[in-house]
């Protein structure tokens, strides 16, 4: 999806999923190579206009790696959630950052953390990239000092690898994908701007 706001010093709301796998006793972290930036970097993109953030993270994860949300398994701190009626509720990026893509243009994006058991059952869309790669630690350090992906990736695949042991494993289907059927309690006098 292209950038929604573009008059200088705008930013759009992005989501990115970071899926590790163990192999070989090793773990293995999740890239593809980006045809538009030409970098090995992480599965994601921009939140459109009519989705949820986990909406769009369900549907880039699938498009761009083939996944199924019901192939991972997802990282959060706690198994607790908000009490909260009426709402629907979303998981907890590991990490949130904001990024300048060039051009006076920002990305704030929501950093999930997920583990594949196996490799994806489906195949991404025809017009992602087919160039996966399982790279471990090191190896994506060295593509990063090489150019080859992005810095950022390797460091945020650094931290999660780091705090895999303190996460805990939920199943990514537990969320809903769904919107809120009726109106939030927080607007009992209409809509904002009414």
């Amino acid at each position: 999806m292209p950038h929604i706001h573009t008059e200088p010093g705008q930013h759009d709301m992005t989501v990115s999923a970071y899926i590790v796998r163990e192999e070989g006793g090793e773990w293995k972290c999740m890239v593809h190579f980006h045809k538009k930036i030409e970098k090995l970097m992480q599965i994601g993109g921009h939140i459109e206009l009519h989705e949820t953030p986990w909406q769009t993270m369900a549907h880039e994860i699938e498009e761009e790696s083939g996944y199924q949300l019901s192939e991972l398994t997802l990282l959060q701190f706690t198994k607790d959630e908000v009490a909260d009626t009426g709402n629907v509720l979303h998981p907890t990026p590991f990490s949130t950052n904001t990024h300048n893509v060039g051009n006076d243009h920002f990305h704030s994006d929501s950093c999930y953390g997920f583990i594949a058991n196996s490799l994806p059952q489906g195949t991404m869309g025809s017009d992602e990239s087919s160039d996966i790669r399982w790279l471990s630690l090191s190896e994506l350090e060295e593509a990063a000092k090489s150019g080859e992906a992005l810095k950022d990736v390797y460091e945020i695949y650094k931290f999660l690898l780091a705090h895999l042991h303190s996460y805990v494993r939920v199943d990514a289907t537990h969320f809903s994908l769904e919107k809120p059927k009726s109106k939030s309690a927080w607007y009992k006098h209409g809509a904002p701007g009414e």
